[in-house]
């Protein structure tokens, strides 16, 4: 069934000469293959291009696209080099379109897995899959949300793309929370599925910056994306039981409170930011309902003397 779905997907890179090797291996050894990939080189001053342009001379369906040069590296150019690389896609024919970081590695069956969830699942607008970097798999959390799909790899339903007008250059960060929450709010499904994972071999979020700083600036990125105070807080509170202790998150709560201070304009239409706002408190009160379950649970455990055998029991009695 998954055969039926084509896809092609667009990669912007710069500077990448560390990993893009192994990013091109990992997808042409795919038991699955894009139709096209345009990898979109974002001036890169390495080795990228040279690697890249190996790769091209074996492989027809991939496409080296070079963007002018210079010297900053902010998310808004990501989305130029993404709609670069999009315009080149103009006249093919596919059903999913995948914006792929530079920098990840996927196993051999990965897109054939995801092509057969867009071709059983005819709501599914966006999907992914966690992500592992430095020992560390994503979405694990009182606060996950499996309706968000990573960034590094998020492949979009062609219509769904289309709808939500492609993404905003935001450039302070958040292009792929946007164009996902997007999708949401006209409709389509979005899901991270938990079968598949793929390793990310940069640790996100950090980029140039050290982890606190990088902490810091997550806050300030909540609050221009229209984050609700009450969730931050408690996302706040949450983080500093994380390590580094108590830190993580005074310097999360930090960021929001600080563009708050000097009103940081957010770049969303309000109609995001309102139907973002209600998503998070709906889940807020999921988390407190869970919360609460489980202490009454353990606490009524505690009372009837049940021991070990009633614990088995209990939980047999609750499958």
């Amino acid at each position: 069934m998954s055969e039926r779905l084509k896809f092609v997907l667009v990669t912007p890179a710069r500077n990448e000469e560390a990993f893009i090797g192994a990013t091109i291996e990992s997808i042409v050894s795919q038991s699955h293959l894009p139709e096209k990939w345009v990898i979109v080189s974002d001036g890169s001053t390495d080795r990228t291009d040279e690697i890249v342009k190996g790769y091209q001379q074996k492989f027809e369906w991939i496409e080296l696209l070079r963007m002018p040069d210079h010297r900053d590296r902010q998310f808004a150019a990501k989305v130029n080099c993404f709609n670069a690389g999009f315009r080149r896609l103009q006249g093919l024919r596919y059903d999913v379109i995948g914006n792929v970081d530079a920098d990840v590695t996927f196993p051999p069956d990965y897109f054939e897995f995801m092509m057969s969830k867009f071709a059983k699942m005819l709501s599914l607008g966006v999907a992914g899959s966690p992500f592992q970097e430095q020992g560390y798999r994503s979405y694990e959390g009182a606060f996950t949300n499996y309706d968000h799909v990573s960034g590094a790899c998020q492949l979009f339903r062609r219509e769904c793309f289309e709808q939500i007008g492609g993404y905003i250059p935001i450039k302070g960060g958040g292009i792929d929370w946007a164009a996902v929450t997007s999708a949401r709010m006209r409709g389509w499904v979005t899901r991270t599925f938990q079968d598949k994972s793929f390793i990310h071999h940069r640790k996100m979020g950090t980029g140039n910056n050290s982890f606190l700083i990088s902490r810091f600036n997550h806050g300030r990125k909540d609050h221009y994306l229209g984050g609700h105070p009450l969730w931050e807080l408690f996302r706040g509170v949450y983080q500093m039981g994380k390590r580094p202790y108590l830190v993580a998150g005074l310097y999360l709560l930090a960021g929001y409170a600080w563009s708050f201070l000097i009103r940081t304009k957010s770049p969303l239409p309000k109609e995001l930011i309102r139907f973002h706002r209600a998503e998070q408190m709906i889940r807020l009160s999921g988390i407190f309902k869970r919360v609460l379950g489980s202490k009454i649970e353990r606490k009524q455990t505690k009372t009837e003397g049940e021991g070990e055998y009633g614990k088995v029991f209990h939980r047999e009695q609750s499958a």
